[in-house]
């Protein structure tokens, strides 16, 4: 079946999906093409934390309301090294800026509901995925659906979404993209807990045998990390241990760590990747399609927003004769890319304990940490990257937003 859509939208994770929604309140035609099920789409576990600037994006564009209701707002983060906690306040480094705790499982299932309530061309469980013709002003998308029918999809723009492993990076001809790419010796072994937190924010800590992380879901439920081996088998860890270990952890005077039932776990491994430009012909990149940061920054899923938040507008005066933006697209996101990933490699390296290493490295760990909870511009410095940057989200040219 050959059919026209003004933007194909490959992925339906949160990037397909917020692009998808941006486009519509701008009168822009698209299709998205997910291999996954939407049941998948809607369980699986990610990131947890939203910036300042990504909540104000969710709100301008009308994504707020379970947001608003549901999610809990932190003005800080806890450091914990040396036999202390340290409390970073993010309010008064920033003037007001906060972040909030809403799992990227809730996001996408507010936007599927959303795209769907509104008409929205979704197409879940689909196979044999292929993008083409992308030097062309028409690309071609290509799908097989949950039904078994072949489409063919006229495209006056292509947007790739669809993670690190999909197929619109790869469909970029070779020698077009410079990449640069670090894999740490270290990867996360997270757990959802039925069990209320133990803290009111995050808790970072630095221990002798790795880091640990403290965060959250909802006022009944936890989600928390520890550092192991990239080879780990989550076979090696029962319940029992991974409470006791994570309680040695965050161990602390006067504080216990309340353990309950685990209701998932799994291990995650750690990279950091970025691909440069964000743009072939026709086809735009976004997400984790063009880059990938390790987790301890937050910053994976506020990169993927703000990206589509560009692109919405980029495409939107592609469409209406305009490429300037379009053209801009890639230069302008990189600076955020990049300014994010180097935030996220200083605050991985200074909180793991890298295997292999002396004490002297973690000296220098201990003493960067130290200045951040003594000086008000470190800790200032920490602030304003966590809680993030202003997200633009223009009006649009068609019906506006």
């Amino acid at each position: 079946m050959r059919t026209r859509t003004q933007v194909g939208i490959v992925g339906g994770g949160p990037a397909g999906l917020l692009l998808s929604h941006l486009l519509a309140l701008r009168g822009i035609d698209s299709i998205l093409v997910e291999i996954r099920s939407r049941e998948y789409c809607e369980a699986r576990q990610r990131a947890g934390v939203l910036e300042d600037g990504s909540v104000a994006l969710l709100r301008a564009a009308g994504l707020a309301d379970r947001l608003d209701r549901q999610g809990l707002v932190h003005g800080g983060i806890y450091l914990q090294f040396d036999g202390q906690r340290r409390h970073v306040d993010f309010r008064d480094l920033t003037g007001g800026r906060t972040v909030t705790v809403y799992a990227q499982t809730e996001v996408v299932k507010d936007l599927i509901a959303r795209r769907l309530a509104d008409g929205g061309a979704l197409e879940f469980s689909v196979s044999d995925t292929k993008v083409t013709d992308l030097d062309t002003d028409r690309p071609l998308l290509r799908y097989t659906d949950a039904a078994g029918e072949r489409h063919e999809v006229v495209c006056d723009a292509i947007a790739g979404c669809d993670g690190f492993h999909g197929v619109c990076r790869p469909s970029i001809p070779p020698g077009v993209l410079s990449t640069w790419e670090r894999d740490y010796p270290y990867a996360w072994l997270g757990i959802l807990a039925d069990v209320p937190p133990s803290t009111d924010e995050l808790i970072y800590a630095h221990h002798e045998t790795g880091f640990a992380l403290h965060s959250l879901r909802t006022p009944a439920i936890s989600r928390l990390y520890l550092q192991v081996a990239p080879d780990e088998d989550i076979a090696a860890w029962p319940d029992e241990r991974i409470w006791a270990e994570l309680a040695r952890r965050f161990e602390l005077p006067g504080w216990t760590l309340q353990q309950g039932p685990i209701l998932d776990k799994g291990i995650t491994p750690m990279r950091s990747f970025v691909s440069a430009p964000m743009r072939y012909g026709r086809l735009f990149l976004a997400g984790d399609a063009a880059h990938i940061v390790p987790p301890t920054g937050a910053k994976g899923l506020n990169l993927a927003l703000a990206d589509v938040a560009a692109l919405a507008a980029a495409l939107d005066a592609l469409l209406h004769g305009d490429e300037q933006a379009a053209a801009d697209y890639s230069a302008s996101c990189l600076d955020r890319v990049w300014r994010s990933t180097h935030f996220s490699w200083w605050l991985t390296t200074t909180l793991h304990r890298t295997p292999g290493a002396d004490e002297m490295e973690t000296q220098l760990q201990l003493s960067q940490l130290r200045y951040v909870v003594s000086s008000r511009a470190a800790a200032t410095s920490l602030a304003e990257n966590y809680t993030g940057f202003p997200v633009q989200l223009t009006e649009g040219r068609g019906r506006g937003c």
